[in-house]
């Protein structure tokens, strides 16, 4: 390539530039008086390289913010058990085989920072953005299948409770179990994350799911409720407390590098995704809601269906550009694809898009993560950072409104039948009339393996052990009610845990007593 400036042969692309174009001659030193002087004002690479500094990072994500992303496409096979996809929903992800739909996957924990290790006991969200052919589709959920809550009024209040003390920004378990003591749904979720099940080994050994019933919508306008789990055919494989332990000392990213060296040398990880089928209804011989996303649905009642495969092949070329600043919703479907009235769904569908205004910017849609592969054609305008270049394509641009009699952007006809559920009833502020809060989390208890029944005991009383005693007591009571013997074994356990605390505080005490004072090294 032939330098426009001196003629020599470079390659340009390697050549500094600020953010004008202009190429940096000295990226060593500022402009000043004499080599000790003070600097002058017209030192504009340095102004604007520091201000942009200054300005580089966004805010962190209040939830989910330690994250890592791939690259990577979704194919459908078409059919459920030897019957079209086409009888259950009209969205052109499931019912077109003939082609692969691009996706991009960001797997994350929950509560802690954006640098925390990620061998803590956390939830790890499973969120894919599909750009398929009518738009972009977000499916945004977690491993685990199942959450604490169902109501999305209680959610800041249980993020408050987990994250540090607002005074001594110190991890309180007392203040995680002050809240969850008096909130008996989450007991399910509690047996779970306390498991081992709590702690996944990496990314690509882990399972993901939706966690909320959807619907799906076909042709003729008729709905289904869905739930959607993603299983890895590398297996499924979690940590004890003790190996989790063992790697943070060594690693607090094990997670983001196994998963970015996999791909990188061609060891593509893979999932299979399988849904649940359930007729739309209250399901009144059920002993819970179906709706309520504190339950699980046993596969031995709902079958899992195998419907398609994911598969990873793409490590993003920037992180911020990608992994941060990719924006998911659960409000994000294609036609085909509908809601169910699931509480903490609705609460969900307005806060997730509305967190990414405020993080990324009114216009987070048009950054090239964000951004779908089909044809936009919209007349909201403006805001913050709006890039788009295409306004002269439009056949009259003066008309930014519609409907219009002399040109603009004209609706579509609807592809299929749209989708009328019928809703009656009084406006009320009350609880689901089948809560059930205790029978899955006992059932739960019940089928893990003896080990992991044993680490939930263990690492649940350790938590516990630090509690004051109301805490204890209430926590005892409901899990009690989940499984006798687990309530049981934990009431045990939180007695010995106090007992090897105490015993541990007076060796860490006559240890300091026995060492000499420390050297002067200045």
């Amino acid at each position: 390539m032939v330098n426009q400036v001196n003629g020599e042969n470079d390659n340009s692309e390697e050549i500094l530039t600020n953010r004008q174009g202009h190429p940096v001659t000295d990226n060593q030193n500022v402009r000043t008086v004499g080599n000790r002087g003070p600097m002058t004002l017209e030192n504009y690479d340095f102004i604007e390289k520091i201000s942009h500094f200054d300005r580089e990072k966004i805010p962190e994500r209040i939830v989910h913010a330690r994250g890592a992303g791939a690259h990577g496409y979704f194919e459908s096979f078409g059919t459920i058990n030897g019957e079209p996809i086409s009888k259950y929903t009209r969205a052109k992800v499931f019912t077109n085989t003939e082609k692969q739909t691009p996706v991009f996957v960001r797997f994350s924990s929950v509560v802690h920072g954006g640098h925390s290790p990620e061998t803590l006991r956390d939830p790890r969200g499973f969120a894919i953005k599909f750009y398929t052919e009518d738009g972009n589709w977000d499916l945004v959920g977690n491993n685990l299948k199942i959450f604490f809550i169902r109501d999305p009024l209680k959610f800041p209040d249980m993020v408050h409770s987990f994250k540090p003390s607002p005074v001594t920004n110190l991890s309180d378990p007392e203040r995680m179990f002050d809240f969850l003591c008096q909130t008996p749904e989450s007991m399910h979720m509690v047996t779970f994350v306390f498991s081992p099940w709590g702690i996944p080994a990496n990314y690509r050994q882990m399972q993901g799911s939706g966690v909320h019933a959807y619907k799906w919508v076909n042709e003729e306008g008729k709905a289904v409720l869905v739930k959607y789990h993603w299983e890895p055919k590398q297996g499924i494989k979690n940590l004890s407390q003790q190996e989790a332990d063992e790697i943070q000392s060594k690693n607090y990213s094990h997670a983001t590098q196994d998963l970015y060296e996999a791909i990188e040398k061609g060891d593509y990880p893979e999932w299979e995704l399988y849904v649940q089928i359930m007729e739309d209804g209250e399901h009144p011989e059920l002993d819970f809601d179906p709706l309520d996303p504190t339950k699980l649905w046993y596969k031995e009642d709902f079958p899992w269906h195998k419907v398609g495969r994911m598969v990873l092949n793409k490590n993003p070329e920037n992180y911020f550009a990608e992994v941060e600043q990719v924006a998911f919703g659960t409000g994000v479907l294609v036609d085909g694809l509908d809601f169910s009235d699931d509480k903490l769904l609705q609460g969900r569908t307005y806060s997730y898009s509305d967190t990414q205004r405020y993080r990324v910017g009114t216009n987070y849609l048009q950054l090239p993560i964000n951004r779908p592969k089909t044809h936009v054609a919209t007349n909201q305008d403006g805001g913050q950072m709006d890039y788009r270049q295409d306004f002269g394509k439009l056949k009259n641009p003066h008309v930014n409104y519609e409907p219009s009699l002399i040109g603009g952007l004209k609706e579509v006809k609807n592809p299929g039948k749209e989708h009328q559920p019928f809703v009656e009833g009084n406006l009320v502020r009350e609880r689901i009339s089948r809560e059930n809060n205790f029978g899955q989390a006992g059932e739960t208890y019940r089928r893990f393996n003896d080990w992991e029944k044993n680490e939930l005991i263990s690492n649940l009383s350790g938590a516990l052990a630090s509690c004051r005693k109301e805490i204890q007591d209430r926590m005892v009571d409901m899990l009690t009610q989940c499984d006798p013997d687990y309530g049981k074994r934990i009431a045990e356990g939180i007695k010995e845990a106090g007992k090897t605390a105490e015993s541990k505080m007076e060796d860490a005490v006559k240890q300091a007593q026995e060492m000499g004072e420390p050297s002067d090294p200045y």
